[in-house]
């Protein structure tokens, strides 16, 4: 495992080879990611590759045969090689193997580059599908924005006006339960009891821009995610950190059927194709 900086005036970030996974966002000195913390949560920046969320039973059905994958897939936990690290810029590279294809029935390329723009950092991930047919496969972000003075003092702000009705999960999954926590409105003011049954789910968001904000200090973080059609909030009550993820393919259902062909938001790559999704956090 290494860890490759990238860094300018603005901002220095720290990049584990494990996951390809973001380990510190500094600037002037500030921390802005979650450090990790074991006793509570030990993400920090996770990416979730092939699937988001969690599949039922932790299982999918792909041309007649059953493959196991756990909940948000096996990226996160896998060693990247570094493909080139420059002093603004790294490119992280994920293969197929031997292992992979025992739980995941296609052969790929997975690229993660960061890029700092003054104070933005541009994420872009590259899936080239290397298989004779086609690939399905999720992929989404999950970082963890540090919240020292607790999530309460903090808000959501949507680039455009929303109906803010999210779907709760049951053991995991995507339920038919919702609550509503806004009605043609721009602002998400945070409150623990949201989390307390696991993660808010936006299946249905006119937004692709988000701005957290600290109502006491005035200070925001926005987080752009053009290619992403689902978005999700999550924390651990209590904990001081906030989760804003953009994902590109949802949890199973409740009722999902195993069919990976079938499963809501799931991408399909043709043979010799790749997928680009590109999200930017700016401070």
């Amino acid at each position: 495992m290494n860890t490759v900086t990238i860094s300018n005036e603005y901002l220095t970030v720290a990049i584990s080879s494990k996951g390809a996974e973001m380990q510190s966002i500094k600037k002037e000195a500030r921390e802005h990611l979650w450090n990790g913390d074991p006793s509570i949560w030990s993400g920090r920046a996770p990416l979730l590759f092939p699937v988001c969320g969690a599949l039922k039973d932790d299982k999918f059905i792909f041309s007649g045969k059953e493959y196991t994958l756990p909940r948000h897939g096996f990226a996160r936990q896998s060693e990247f090689e570094v493909e080139s690290a420059e002093k603004e810029k790294a490119v992280f590279l994920l293969r197929s193997n031997e292992e992979t294809l025992t739980k995941y029935p296609f052969e790929f390329e997975l690229r993660v580059t960061y890029a700092l723009d003054k104070s933005r950092i541009n994420i872009e991930y590259a899936v080239k599908n290397l298989s004779k047919g086609e690939m399905y496969f999720s992929i989404g972000s999950h970082e963890a924005y540090a919240c020292p003075e607790g999530i309460e003092a903090y808000s959501v702000i949507f680039d455009k006006c929303e109906d803010l009705t999210a779907n709760r999960l049951d053991n995991g999954l995507v339920s038919q339960r919702t609550i509503n926590l806004g009605t043609n409105t721009q602002e998400l003011p945070l409150r623990r009891e949201y989390f307390e049954e696991d993660s808010l789910n936006f299946l249905n968001l006119n937004s692709r821009k988000v701005t957290l904000k600290n109502r006491k200090t005035g200070e925001q973080i926005e987080v752009q995610f053009d290619g992403a059609d689902y978005f999700l909030i999550w924390q651990k009550p209590g904990a001081n950190y906030i989760c804003l993820e953009p994902w590109c393919g949802i949890a199973d259902f409740t009722d999902s059927d195993p069919d990976i062909t079938k499963k809501r938001g799931i991408v399909c790559l043709p043979a010799s194709g790749t997928f680009t999704k590109n999200h930017s956090i700016t401070f």
